[in-house]
């Protein structure tokens, strides 16, 4: 799957399905995030860069116009690319 024509785009299909929040989310370069949760739901497509999202023992590597969703609680790690990444995300505070 591609990623949305825009942001905009993206915004709107995301609020109209529930979410709370819809964030632009940059990261730097090799940036490494440890094993963490979030209290929200997240549903996320990679607009640039690329990224390593590990859950359990599964490793995904998600590239432009790869998605990804996360109930929260779930315990995860986040490696990004040697250009870094970019994503965009809707946040849900209860399905």
């Amino acid at each position: 799957m591609k990623a949305p024509p825009s942001f905009d785009e993206f915004e709107r299909a995301a609020r109209a399905d529930g979410a709370d929040e819809v964030l632009v989310r940059d990261w730097a370069p090799g940036q490494v995030v440890d094993t963490h949760t979030h209290p929200f739901d997240a549903d996320a497509v990679v607009v640039h860069g690329e990224m390593w999202l590990t859950c359990g023992d599964e490793t995904r590597h998600l590239r432009r116009g790869d998605t990804f969703a996360l109930a929260g609680g779930t315990p995860h790690a986040e490696r990004y690319g040697a250009q870094g990444a970019t994503y965009w995300v809707a946040r849900r505070s209860g399905r």
